[in-house]
């Protein structure tokens, strides 16, 4: 709430700097004082200059409108750019419309407490999760074994499952990892991860699928940051959350080691959305999974070839870099990024997805795509999924979604799945 000085200041302001699009709404002294708004933006340049402001970036619509929330300073200061902007609404209004309670911290041993409304029964909380994932070892011993790789902030397990044919044995076999729910809003993604593991199982014997399973080591970590999914959730609401839960919560994909901090990609602002950290893999969930990539270093060879991070929303295909603009960069040959977008724009014609270098969107430093590739030449992809545009309702389709959006990646998966042995190969150059 405004006090009645701030309100007088607001509305100097308000006169003195660019206004909003006519017709639009205006934030109001009744409004929480965090704002959910859309911003016209053309360039990288322009939506790079949007996300250095420190608002939370929720998704873009055909890299022409950005959907944001900005606390009053924020909203002045894009008020300030001049860029055309819309106010859609208070955020804290919108958290309500969807379920949102209170703010209280769940702890991992309160199990069936954190669940998620009603119409969102069909997405999975931790425990369901691993529950699934146990299920799944059950029905298929001798293509799936899961292990915890470590604990989440909170002392929540990580849980990686692994699906090959000879699963128990580490064969000299190309190894992919997906890896899902970095941020804790996009549940979709756990569904994502879930949906694939479930169809290399269960259709194991789809000639297709057998042929893939055979031939690869295939990992999945569902669900980076436990923690933060659970305080989402918790009493059965939405809170819009985005971060771990490690003091203010860490952006867990702005704290990757590979460039971080190094270009105005992420804040150093604790309160921010894309707070990076106290340094690279400061965030345990981001160390653990470190940890676990530099173990599959064997005989001085990285065994893990390719690698997709999912999140939500917009309907991207992304690859590195993220940091720079530059389609090329050192360790990113011409050669290389050639591979890259083509292999991007054909997994995208398969789902209708737009494809595009990471920094097309907006610049990000200490992301997962550029530390994968950047620290172990991993061919890392981020695919954004459904909806293609949105506010924070973006985050939370309905469970009835759920088949379509994720089968709408199967030829995706199985194209990017069938190159890991060498990406290069999809330009006609041999590994």
């Amino acid at each position: 709430m405004f006090t009645k000085r701030r309100g007088k200041i607001a509305a100097v302001l308000a006169i003195c700097l660019p206004v909003l699009v006519a017709g639009m709404a205006a934030p109001s002294n009744a409004d929480s004082g965090r704002y959910l708004l859309e911003v016209t933006a053309n360039t990288s340049a322009e939506r790079t200059q949007i996300a250095q402001l420190g608002v939370d970036v929720l998704g873009a619509t055909k890299l022409t409108t950005i959907s944001v929330v900005a606390d009053k300073a924020q909203y002045r200061a894009l008020q300030a750019t001049g860029l055309p902007l819309k106010y859609v609404g208070d955020f804290e209004q919108q958290l309500k419309s969807l379920g949102k309670v209170d703010f209280k911290d769940p702890q991992p041993g309160q199990v069936g407490t954190q669940d998620f409304p009603s119409g969102y029964a069909g997405y999975h909380n931790f425990a369901e999760m691993t529950a699934e994932l146990q299920q799944t070892v059950r029905d298929h011993p001798t293509l799936a074994s899961l292990r915890s790789i470590g604990k989440s902030y909170q002392n929540r397990d990580i849980w990686a499952l692994k699906v090959s044919d000879n699963v128990a044995t580490d064969e000299s076999e190309p190894e992919v990892i997906f890896t899902c729910n970095q941020h804790a809003r996009e549940h979709l993604t756990v569904e994502q991860c879930l949906q694939i593991i479930k169809r290399y199982t269960d259709n194991y014997a789809t000639p297709a699928i057998k042929n893939l399973v055979d031939t690869r080591e295939v990992w999945f970590i569902p669900m980076v940051n436990p923690d933060g999914v659970e305080y989402d959730i918790a009493t059965g609401s939405f809170r819009g959350w985005r971060k771990n839960r490690q003091g203010n919560g860490t952006d867990l994909n702005r704290n990757w080691g590979f460039k971080w901090g190094c270009c105005g990609g992420s804040s150093g602002s604790t309160t921010s959305d894309t707070y990076r950290g106290t340094a690279a893999f400061s965030a345990p969930e981001t160390n653990v999974i470190k940890n676990f990539v530099n173990s599959r270093v064997v005989g001085g060879v990285q065994q893990i070839k390719t690698n997709i991070d999912f999140h939500s929303f917009s309907e991207l295909v992304l690859w590195p870099f993220g940091y720079t603009t530059a389609n090329t960069a050192p360790g990113l040959d011409a050669t290389e990024e050639r591979a890259f977008r083509t292999l991007g724009q054909q997994m995208a014609a398969t789902n209708g997805y737009t494809p595009e270098q990471a920094s097309d969107l907006y610049i990000t430093d200490g992301s997962i795509d550029d530390w994968m590739w950047g620290q172990h030449k991993i061919w890392s992809y981020t695919f954004e999924m459904y909806p293609s545009s949105g506010g924070l309702n973006g985050f939370y389709p309905r469970d009835t979604v759920i088949a379509a959006q994720t089968s709408r990646n199967d030829r995706a998966v199985d194209l990017f799945v069938g190159y890991s042995d060498c990406v290069k190969r999809v330009i006609n150059v041999s590994c």
